[in-house]
């Protein structure tokens, strides 16, 4: 196999439409003549140098050859394939980096054929709360807001939904459109006549009505920082809450309203259990972590996972110098605050899909981790 040209920094254009048979033709033979089965990210460019999309291998060699026999019209690939009018490519020396390089460049270049968060599993959801002066908490099967914050993932898009509503009944929260108007109690005396609520919820004493000056911002941020705290295992309010209720159902012999309620309590009980389940899993998610050169060579990486984020990675250290500088590398980052352990932003998020996924599917890769204090002992 010959040596291919140098893909990192421009890739091979080939002729000017991306549709024509020649164009395809020539980059069906590029292909062969110099992908390698090594891992790798790639770039699709149109026929303007643009990126349109960016994806990752195992073995660049085979991805990017099957995207020439995928079925036409009917696979995305083919389709993909068929409007590019480039391939560029760049070699790593493991999958595991290859997974981290393509996230980057999808956040860095933001390709629009790219499914933003489409390592995630459809029956998977977060809670998402959304910024502004009235935050909304609600289920979604993305991370792409960067001014919101994420919870999860949460596996059960029902049950997830379920506990959600009862979190925003019991606490007064808003449920209503994003772009709604909010005009929180303190501005109250702008308006000449009382505003009416948008929504039946606040007559029902399940919403604190900021759209209609019903509560202060205090209030409601009081409110939202409830929920905060409860999804990120501060606090079981809203549990006690949903037992108050129960409790005065049963003394008033309301025994529907008590059964109704006492679903409700299950539901808020398996978010509060996911909660913390979530959080015992990403607290276990700090190490070391060595991954070999998967091509034989001597490009091996280390890196810092903690709360399954990577913090950082660098060369493996080899010699006492580079072990030393390591050693100090690791108790420095050891030193600095932790991440959180539940909320995330959407940046951060999509990383630590990545990161538990991938130690999900690959159980042996724990073979390759060991404590920071083991790095920090070879001085």
């Amino acid at each position: 196999m010959s040596a291919a040209p140098d893909l990192t920094t421009a890739g091979i254009l080939l002729g000017r439409s991306a549709t024509s048979p020649g164009t395809l033709d020539a980059l069906r033979a590029h292909v062969k003549e110099h992908a390698e089965r090594r891992p790798g990210v790639y770039e699709f460019l149109d026929d303007g140098g643009a990126v349109f999309y960016v994806g990752k291998a195992k073995s660049l060699r085979e991805r990017l050859q099957s995207y020439f026999t995928a079925p036409w019209p009917d696979s995305k690939g083919a389709r993909l394939i068929r409007s590019a009018a480039a391939i560029r490519w760049r070699y790593l020396p493991s999958e595991f980096a290859a997974l981290l390089e393509e996230l980057r460049l999808i956040k860095r270049l933001r390709p629009f054929q790219n499914v933003h968060g489409n390592r995630t599993a459809r029956r998977t959801v977060f809670i998402k709360l959304t910024a502004g002066v009235a935050p909304k908490l609600r289920l979604t099967p993305k991370t792409a807001d960067p001014d919101a914050r994420y919870y999860g993932p949460f596996r059960g898009s029902g049950r997830a939904a379920a506990a959600l509503r009862v979190l925003n009944d019991v606490l007064g929260l808003r449920d209503c459109a994003r772009d709604r108007p909010m005009i929180l109690g303190d501005q109250a005396d702008f308006f000449d006549a009382p505003l009416a609520p948008g929504c039946i919820r606040h007559d029902l004493g399940t919403c604190l009505g900021p759209c209609a000056a019903r509560c202060s911002a205090e209030r409601y941020g009081t409110a939202v920082k409830e929920a905060v705290d409860f999804l990120e295992g501060r606090s079981a309010a809203p549990l006690g809450k949903v037992l108050d209720v129960m409790a005065d159902a049963a003394e008033r012999a309301e025994f529907e309203r008590a059964a109704a309620w006492r679903d409700k309590l299950d539901a808020v009980e398996w978010l509060f259990g996911a909660v913390a389940r979530l959080a015992s899993a990403l607290d276990a998610l700090s190490f070391v972590y060595v991954v070999k050169d998967a091509s034989g060579g001597k490009d091996d990486r280390v890196y810092l996972i903690r709360r399954g984020l990577v913090i950082a990675e660098a060369p493996l250290p080899r010699t006492p110098i580079e072990r030393t500088a390591f050693a100090a590398a690791v108790s420095r980052h050891a030193e600095l605050p932790a991440p959180a352990l539940v909320a995330h932003s959407a940046s951060e998020m999509d990383q630590l899909t990545l990161v538990t996924s991938w130690f999900r599917q690959h159980p042996e890769a724990f073979e390759a981790t060991s404590p920071y204090a083991q790095w920090m002992e070879k001085t």
